[in-house]
């Protein structure tokens, strides 16, 4: 009797003791990694200063933002707005030095796995878990059964998860010497050797099961590096394999260790999310669909108010417009265009927003965007009734063409400085098309002001996103309003120019 009260007392305070392990484990500080659109670093950090209370620091490689958090703060991070991907940083290297020869620094990648501090990361993996259980799993496994054994899977690999970071715990209290024995034990690899002499046959049955899986993925920039990024994974994932036992799976994998080098700067990270969050509003695409996270970027730039009148004359599929409409529901939106098809996408885009929030039960109103067809050049709107015009213009390659650009672009500014509020109304557009657009504005100078520029890059291709504020011109007096059709010679020549 008295043998069992002492197992029971032995039970009641492991249980004590893992409730300060938690309590402690949320308050131990993190740095979360995030990649956002490149060019918008600081509107990311303004915004994570503005949720969470954190100091943005932006690499030396852009498009990446980093700031310190508490593993209890994870919910939020999830809730920001401008960026693509998150991870939690194991270890950062600001000067790292490489060996001269690829094998010594592939020697040296084998070398630093065991090295690193695991335990944290790793546990806010395992949190990171339960914030996005609900969300869509990664493609692949479609059908029920495929669902049911991810989900135990997933349970297991928790669990190994789990054990594994208290094995790590002991070992980084224990002298190196002894460390390369605890990591070859497979009784302390499991954070109990008693339970594992008597569990032995168990775990060899379910060892396939609790396995994790996991891949490494090396992002690399730099031309003064002698290994390429998938000898690097390659060698570092190896090492990883052999420090924790996990089960390398390029595809369905549990866990993706993230090896970003950019020149002599070398981060260390485990992902936090499995695809980008900038799909997270559009589920019909079009050929030019833009991204979320760029959309958000775009409307901080104006600064919505509330009771705002905010139209995308060019929506393609309503990127702008619904994420407007979700973080800035007090404005009101209008999303037009002149292709059939691109406003039936919009249309849908905007359903399935409901349709999301209905299976959600949560009671809100609908989202305060209304879709229309209409000619950019003869928008179906008063004279200054707009605020903030904010849209994606054509840049001459996948939608319309370079040579037509020259006509549409000075129409598209008389247009929008025609609907817009004069001293007060905004515009922030995006093109690829720098010199027609330069050409136009200089043009429409009586009614635009020119006063910031951003640079970005979207799809390979360097872009700008201009902040205009329309001048105090009453439209129609101006020597800007007078329709100009411009020359054939003045056309060609812009177009060779452009080529």
């Amino acid at each position: 009797m008295s043998a069992v009260q002492e197992e029971r007392g032995e039970h009641h305070e492991g249980v004590g003791e893992s409730c300060s392990v938690k309590q402690h484990s949320e308050s131990v500080t993190v740095t979360i990694g995030a990649t956002v659109p490149t060019g918008f670093e600081h509107t990311a950090a303004e915004e994570v200063k503005e949720k969470i209370g954190a100091d943005a620091r932006i690499s030396k490689d852009r498009g990446r933002i980093y700031f310190d958090i508490t593993i209890d703060s994870l919910p939020q991070v999830h809730h920001l707005r401008s960026v693509d991907n998150l991870f939690v940083v194991v270890e950062e290297y600001i000067n790292y030095q490489f060996k001269d020869t690829k094998e010594e620094t592939l020697e040296d990648f084998q070398k630093l796995a065991s090295k690193l501090p695991w335990t944290n990361p790793l546990e806010v993996w395992r949190q990171n878990n339960s914030v996005k259980k609900k969300r869509c799993r990664r493609k692949g496994g479609n059908s029920s059964k495929a669902r049911a054994n991810a989900n135990s899977s997933r349970k297991d690999g928790v669990e190994a998860v789990t054990l594994e970071t208290e094995s790590l715990r002991l070992e980084s209290e224990m002298p190196e010497s002894a460390s390369g024995e605890l990591q070859g034990d497979p009784t302390l690899e499991n954070g109990a050797s008693g339970e594992a002499d008597n569990n032995a046959e168990g775990r060899e049955e379910g060892e396939n099961e609790q396995l994790l899986k996991f891949r490494v993925t090396c992002n690399r920039a730099g031309d003064k590096h002698t290994f390429t990024s998938n000898e690097a994974a390659r060698d570092f994932g190896g090492a990883i394999q052999d420090l924790f036992l996990w089960k390398p799976d390029m595809t369905k994998f549990d866990i993706e260790v993230l090896l970003n080098i950019h020149n002599n700067e070398v981060v260390i990270g485990i992902a936090l999310t499995e695809e980008s969050l900038h799909r997270r509003n559009i589920t019909h695409f079009g050929p030019t669909t833009l991204r979320s996270t760029l959309a958000y970027g775009m409307l901080r730039l104006c600064k919505p108010q509330v009771s705002d009148i905010i139209i995308d004359p060019m929506c393609g599929t309503g990127a702008i417009p619904l994420e407007g409409a979700i973080e800035w529901h007090h404005s009101f939106y209008m999303a037009g265009d002149n292709n059939d098809m691109a406003v039936s996408r919009t249309v849908n885009n905007i359903s399935h927003i409901h349709k999301k929030r209905q299976d959600k039960g949560t009671n809100a109103w609908g989202l305060p965007i209304d879709t229309l067809q209409w000619d950019i050049c003869n928008l179906p709107m008063r004279t200054s009734s707009v605020d903030i015009i904010i849209t994606d213009m054509p840049f001459g390659k996948r939608m319309g063409s370079r040579k037509k650009n020259w006509d549409l672009y000075p129409s598209c500014l008389r247009e929008m400085a025609r609907v817009c509020r004069p001293g007060t109304g905004k515009a922030v557009l995006l093109t690829q098309d720098k010199k027609c657009f330069a050409k136009a504005l200089s043009r429409m100078g009586g009614l635009w002001r020119k006063m910031l520029t951003v640079w970005i890059n979207i799809g390979g291709l360097h872009a700008g996103v201009y902040l205009l504020k329309r001048t105090g011109a009453t439209f129609g007096v101006t020597p800007e309003d007078v329709r100009e059709p411009r020359g054939a010679n003045e056309t060609a020549e812009g177009a060779e120019e452009d080529e």
